[in-house]
């Protein structure tokens, strides 16, 4: 889902050393305001629980489909929100050097990023034996946990270090983008269809079988090589989950493996994402949000996400990508066309 997730760890580490105290507040600009303490309702939560639940594993973009579906849903604004006491929620804002209103279009995006939490629970369910073999390879009991790990590790480290260095410009610039969703939809899709057509001619029945390496028997290099094939999902409408299977195949690793490997790199990323949102903007949504919404897009995102991600495997291995590919350039077309009128 938005993929500002890249730099999360490394924020972690260093966030720290970019807390600076800011002296005095200049004037906040004219801001439109809501009587209401909060504007997510349990249909949106709905909604956007079953949009996260199936986009973010399939290789159609989670953050792209969330993004448009809070402009459908009119979360995309800048109406500024008040709490239960009728205060406004006020957040520092550093390059003004002042505090400012939280906005519904921030509480929204922190939402999304926050129910990603019940994907990351579908993933430790469906997968929890080799969740179980990374952490016994961690405490030194299992070679092939061990080399998983090391390998999903080498594979998050380039999106991190890229996504720290470039996540202001992204969320300035790409953040609510629908045109530049629409494109990354295209572009992605074309990519798509490129290497689908390269598996088919080079390695026949490559798309029915689950021949090739494990996951855990990638080198250091290809799980690095896949690392920075995830770096260009920082792009809103790229999809993560499309740009770690395309690195997948082009490492070798069958349609099955390739899903498998994007699921458990999701893993670390998502669960870092959701937890940075937490820390960082917990307070200011939890004052903006009921606790309700809240918690029912976490559960229905975990449903369908189990869902998605059951079928996904089943498909990849028998069809490959093309049908995600040409439904991303219809979906881009809609856009277009909707943006035109």
């Amino acid at each position: 889902m938005t993929f500002r997730i890249c730099q999360i760890i490394l924020c972690f580490l260093t966030a720290s050393t970019w807390a600076s105290a800011i002296e005095g507040e200049a004037p906040a600009p004219p801001i439109k305001e809501s009587s209401e303490s909060t504007n997510l309702t349990y249909t949106d939560a709905v909604i956007l629980g079953i949009v996260e639940g199936i986009t973010e594993y399939l290789p159609i973009s989670s953050t792209g489909h969330l993004i448009l579906t809070n402009a459908v849903l009119g979360l995309d604004g800048d109406t500024a929100i008040r709490d239960d006491n009728g205060e406004l929620i006020l957040v520092q804002d550093n390059a003004m050097a002042a505090k400012r209103p939280y906005t519904i279009g921030e509480a929204a995006y922190a939402y999304v990023i926050v129910i990603q939490a019940g994907a990351i629970a579908a993933v430790v369910l469906l997968y929890w034996q080799t969740i179980l073999k990374i952490l016994k390879g961690c405490l030194g009991k299992d070679p092939q946990g061990r080399k998983l790990a090391i390998n999903l590790i080498c594979a998050f480290i380039p999106a991190a270090i890229i996504g720290l260095l470039l996540n202001d410009w992204i969320e300035t610039t790409l953040g609510d983008n629908v045109r530049a969703v629409a494109g990354a939809l295209i572009v992605g899709a074309i990519v798509m269809l490129i290497v689908e057509k390269w598996r088919k001619n080079g390695q026949k029945g490559a798309i029915e079988s689950d021949d090739g390496p494990d996951i855990h028997q990638l080198s250091i290099r290809q799980a690095v090589m896949i690392g920075l094939f995830q770096c260009l999902a920082m792009w809103p409408g790229t999809s993560r989950s499309m740009a770690t299977i395309v690195g997948g195949y082009i490492a070798g690793l069958s349609p099955k493996h390739a899903a498998e490997f994007s699921f458990l790199l999701g893993l670390i990323t998502l669960s870092a994402a959701s937890g940075y949102k937490v820390v960082s903007d917990g307070s200011n949504m939890i004052q903006a949000l009921d606790t309700g919404p809240v918690i029912i897009g976490c559960i229905v995102a975990f449903i369908s996400s189990a869902l998605a991600v059951k079928w996904l495997v089943d498909y990849l291995s028998k069809h490959g990508l093309a049908l995600f590919a040409w439904y991303r350039i219809a979906l881009a077309i809609v856009v277009f066309l909707v943006l035109g009128n």
